[in-house]
């Protein structure tokens, strides 16, 4: 089964990745796990009654930039991972789904490049596409390859 996913940027802490379902009230600007940049204050609620809860929050805030749930056969472990850039963090951010749809774990890869990870795709080849703040586009494959 398909799921819509997002991630969105969120205010100093609070970006978030979201399962996103017909008719649900993710509750932005009321609901967040941010501060405001200026100061230690709640930019809003950190729950609410009809609102629903993120699947992940990411606390500091990794700036995310793409999002993309990988299906490619080049990576056979990460099958069904989502991968995003971190801007502020600068690596490749990927998390694991279960079955229910909850993310169960995370791995920051590419932290020794030091770049703003922006967009990222997954290439009809099955390797992952990325782009950062250099202007250039990376390829990650398989070590095994040539």
């Amino acid at each position: 089964m398909r799921r819509l996913r997002s991630i969105e940027h969120g205010p100093r802490g609070g970006d978030e990745i979201n399962l996103i379902e017909k008719g649900k009230n993710y509750g932005w600007p009321l609901v967040s796990q941010g501060k405001e940049y200026w100061g230690p204050i709640s930019v809003g609620e950190e729950k609410m009654p009809g609102m629903q809860a993120a699947k992940k929050v990411y606390t500091p805030s990794i700036a995310p930039g793409g999002l993309t749930l990988y299906q490619g056969k080049a990576f056979p472990k990460w099958q069904g991972s989502l991968f995003s850039g971190a801007m502020k963090l600068k690596h490749l951010n990927r998390v694991e789904i279960d079955e229910n749809g909850h993310i169960t774990t995370e791995e920051r890869l590419l932290e020794s490049l030091e770049q703003r990870i922006r967009a990222v795709i997954t290439g009809p080849d099955g390797y992952l596409y990325f782009s950062s703040d250099n202007g250039k586009i990376y390829r990650l494959r398989p070590k095994n390859t040539g």
